[in-house]
């Protein structure tokens, strides 16, 4: 007669502490911070990457207020009109009238003048900064703006002429460059003509742009006419 085996005890299972779920949780919770801080690195290098171009765009867009007050300068350099001191105005010959000897403010009301104008320097002081400075010189009408752009530049051009005084400019300490005497040749030549070369007062045109992303520059471009 066959007598049964007794079977070995069975053993208990130690109970499972989920330490390779806490891993994997750590893991993933590790990726997940990297993943996010490369995205937040990604998002700021394009932040930069728009706020420089939006820089450049400002300072771009400063040449259209430098362009507009260069061509009003020699506008106004140029303009004639019929002598008044003549015996008949109406059919005198046109003389020269050059009205940047004096300061020019333009009326918020009125389309003449087109832009105002300052015929003596200007310049901040040691401790004034470019913008408290352009705040004082546009609260005596000295700003003229232009309408803005179709990226949203707002330009806005300051002239001031670089004399100690108002006047005309051989009488009112103008820098000015140098005049050519008429015993100097403009040429190397020996047949060459002595001529009498006029001399050009000196501009300062100071431009503000007011752009997008709160970004403003100013410009400067020192002209002779």
């Amino acid at each position: 007669m066959l007598t049964p085996r007794p079977h070995p005890p069975l053993r208990l299972r130690a109970p499972q502490r989920g330490l390779v779920l806490v891993l994997a949780l750590i893991v993933l919770a590790a990726l997940s911070l990297a993943a996010v801080g490369m995205m937040r690195g990604v998002f700021g290098s394009n932040r930069v990457a728009g706020n420089l171009a939006a820089q450049q765009a400002v300072v771009q867009a400063a040449d259209v207020g430098v362009e507009r007050a260069v061509a009003w300068l020699e506008q106004q350099t140029t303009a004639t009109q019929p002598d008044a001191n003549a015996a008949n105005p109406s059919t005198a010959p046109a003389v020269l009238v050059n009205s940047l000897y004096q300061t020019i403010i333009k009326s918020p009301t009125n389309t003449a003048p087109l832009y105002s104008y300052s015929a003596t320097r200007a310049d901040p002081s040691a401790t004034q900064t470019w913008q408290s400075f352009w705040d004082a010189q546009a609260a005596i009408g000295l700003a003229n703006t232009l309408a803005a752009d179709a990226q949203g530049n707002q330009v806005s051009f300051m002239v001031h002429r670089l004399c100690a005084n108002a006047g005309a400019p051989d009488a009112s300490g103008c820098e000015a460059a140098p005049t050519v005497p008429a015993a100097v040749s403009n040429s190397s030549k020996s047949s060459a003509l002595k001529l009498r070369q006029s001399s050009q007062v000196y501009y300062r045109i100071t431009v503000r742009v007011q752009g997008p992303r709160n970004a403003t520059s100013f410009i400067q471009a020192i002209v002779a006419i």
